[in-house]
């Protein structure tokens, strides 16, 4: 019976320790587009701005969602699954871009 209330007290000391640590929280640093100019904005103007928001990324993610639909009639719902996910995902890109970012 001791033994059990030791565990819990400890248990519930190291969940308050961590609850304590959560509370201390610092500012969220993102990252954003790059500076209109250098390499770096190139890359991001081709690969985010022209492919992924444009036409080719939009293709992709209809494709994609067929994909997933063609394969839920077929009854394989497992694969179709990630399809229609990652279908969402590429057609909403450019929202999940400027969201997201890259967060540390």
């Amino acid at each position: 019976m001791l033994k059990y209330l030791f565990a819990v007290k400890i248990t519930l000391c190291g969940m308050i320790a961590i609850g304590l640590a959560l509370l201390v929280t610092t500012d969220a640093f993102a990252i954003a587009a790059p500076v209109p100019g250098t390499f770096a904005y190139d890359v991001y103007d081709i690969a985010i701005l022209k492919m992924l928001q444009g036409p080719i990324g939009f293709v992709a993610g209809v494709m994609a969602i067929v994909v997933g639909a063609v394969l839920a009639i077929r009854s394989e719902i497992m694969p179709a699954i990630p399809a229609v996910i990652g279908g969402a995902i590429l057609l909403k890109a450019d929202a999940i871009v400027q969201t997201l970012g890259a967060v540390f």
